[in-house]
């Protein structure tokens, strides 16, 4: 059997309630459900609003009560099959609610949480898996990297000049992103769970490195933040200060440093060190997306955007595959210095 059309619509508000705005992207996946009768009507909506609250089915189940007897239910992920300290399974919940049959769009591959359609198939369940899958898995991009791969997705973001430099030869390097760029950058920072400089940025910049919105205040919700690098680092670092947690991680191993993060459960790395750090992660082949803000300047000198990748012909370069291209304009559209280009991009493995 296939997904009738208001299972098809009802895919699509799920996956719209699964967005709502500040709903956090981690630790646990953004998660929408619809509930119709057997007309196809809408019975009842919910989603998970994070860590803590109920899950998107019981959600949807409590705001139907008695209706959910006999009803659809449309979830954006597989129903879990776990207990976990906060709730239960949510395929027992829909069983216990009499729900005759379920799509779901991305399976669970969470080896904790999975085989919920397993289970309610055994109890009779009609299941359906795969409707908007494609949707669903790019909304929880991070976190679906994250368990399918065991490690942190890593953004790696950069401000350069048109000739690869990201700061000038005396070490300034306020302002190579402009206004518009810089508030993109926090709007970036905010979809992440970790923000990573190096020792050497912190000592020489003594960025802050927390999330900010339009108006330069600090959001209530802050990634935790990295330092990696086995310098010390000053005391009075504002880095260190109580704005945000951070975590001074004393290795120059790129591996390492994601597998103490996913220890952690943290899934999404935005990378903004120098160019040692940016060059070690990209010669682990650690890096899964480049955030680069291109300012329409020359220095002819200065400090590189990257650090050495030991490549020694053209042919050994590493290639990008690109994403999307945005200008970035400010509030002076003659300004040059209020105006970058920024570059998504993948890069290509073998």
């Amino acid at each position: 059997m296939t997904a009738t059309l208001a299972e098809q619509a009802a895919m699509a508000r799920a996956l719209e309630l699964a967005a709502t705005p500040g709903v956090p992207h981690g630790p646990n996946p953004r998660v929408g459900c619809v509930l119709l009768a057997a007309d196809g009507r809408e019975v009842a909506e919910g989603f998970h609003r994070g860590a803590g609250s109920p899950h998107a089915e019981v959600d949807a189940l409590r705001n139907a009560g008695g209706d959910a007897r006999g009803a659809t239910a449309v979830v954006t992920l597989e129903p879990c099959n776990h207990t976990s300290p906060r709730s239960g399974p949510c395929a027992e919940a829909l069983l216990a609610a009499g729900v005759r049959r379920v799509v779901f769009a991305q399976a669970d591959t969470n080896p904790v949480a999975r085989g919920g359609a397993a289970t309610l198939a055994a109890a009779g369940v009609e299941i359906e898996g795969g409707l908007l899958s494609d949707e669903a898995r790019a909304l929880n991009r991070a976190w679906t990297f994250a368990v399918e791969h065991g490690r942190p997705f890593v953004t790696w973001k950069f401000a350069t000049t048109l000739d690869g430099r990201s700061a000038a030869a005396d070490g300034t390097s306020r302002w190579v992103s402009s206004p518009a760029a810089r508030r993109d950058t926090h709007r970036l920072r905010s979809e992440c769970d970790v923000m990573m400089v190096g020792t050497g940025t912190v000592v020489v910049d003594d960025p802050v490195l927390t999330v900010r919105d339009e108006l330069d205040q600090p959001l209530p919700r802050q990634p935790l933040r990295v330092v990696v690098g086995e310098r010390e680092l000053p005391a009075d670092r504002r880095v260190l200060d109580d704005a945000a947690e951070t975590l001074h991680l004393r290795t120059r191993d790129p591996h390492e440093v994601l597998a103490r993060l996913a220890e952690r459960d943290r899934q999404h790395v935005f990378l903004e060190g120098g160019p040692t750090l940016a060059a070690a992660f990209l010669g682990a082949d650690l890096v899964d997306e480049v955030v680069a803000y291109v300012a329409p300047m020359l220095l002819g000198d200065g400090l590189s955007a990257v650090g050495s990748l030991g490549v020694d012909t053209i042919a050994a370069a590493h290639h990008l595959h690109v994403d999307d291209v945005t200008v970035l304009r400010g509030h002076s559209l003659e300004a040059a210095e209020d105006t970058n280009v920024r570059l998504t991009m993948t890069p290509r493995r073998a």
